[in-house]
């Protein structure tokens, strides 16, 4: 349904994404990858998104690196400028979707889940943020500075994002005198990717149901 394109970052260099349009005027959403990069299941969901009425825009934020191995994923994870993903290659998605008219939203995965609250907190043009099992740490961004509206969706068995993680974010979200939406699900990370081991259907079914029942609220 998609395609590639070029945008423009607020440097004035270009970053590359895939985009999945549903028309003029209607609401966007950037859709913020994985560890694995840019790769057929998060364009998959951007399609999904564009078929549900939303612009969708994911930023290749590994510039053509994509892989299935665990240890170069957290290769290129580690390697990735996280103050750049967030206020260029993000950014001027954002800009680029709301260039095409409505409010834009962003959401992601994993590491997008984080670089999601990132952007809720370093980024102007937001209307709201819909992390996934990701939590940036607090240097990145401090969740007290958030205003936006946040909707959570975290997993009970996850050893990366922990429960106790999720907790200090909720905690200093509400410190900042914005109250998140969150949702823990018995399932472990990565249980809306339909692609990994750990896809829960009936999680993952539910947590979509929520976001776009908070998507449809704030865009």
């Amino acid at each position: 349904m998609g395609s590639m394109i070029d945008f423009k970052r607020p440097d004035g260099s270009s970053c590359k994404g895939y985009v999945a349009e549903a028309g003029k005027g209607k609401p966007g959403i950037v859709v913020i990858q994985e560890w694995w990069g840019l790769n057929d299941q998060i364009c998959g969901v951007a399609d999904r998104f564009a078929r549900a009425g939303y612009n969708a825009l994911a930023p290749d934020l590994y510039k053509g690196r994509v892989t299935q191995k665990p240890d170069e994923a957290n290769h290129m994870m580690s390697g990735l400028d996280f103050v750049g993903a967030s206020d260029q290659d993000i950014a001027g998605a954002v800009k680029h979707l709301a260039g095409m008219g409505g409010k834009v939203g962003v959401m992601g995965f994993c590491m997008g889940g984080a670089l999601t609250i990132a952007a809720c907190a370093r980024l102007p043009g937001i209307a709201c943020g819909v992390p996934f099992y990701g939590v940036p740490p607090e240097q990145l961004a401090d969740p007290a500075r958030i205003k936006v509206p946040v909707q959570g969706h975290f997993a009970n068995k996850d050893d990366w994002c922990t429960p106790a993680v999720v907790n200090d974010f909720e905690k200093a979200m509400n410190a900042g005198g914005t109250k998140p939406e969150i949702h823990r699900y018995d399932a472990a990370h990565a249980f809306a990717n339909e692609r990994s081991a750990a896809y829960d259907v009936a999680c993952a079914g539910q947590a979509w149901e929520r976001m776009m029942a908070f998507l449809g609220k704030h865009l």
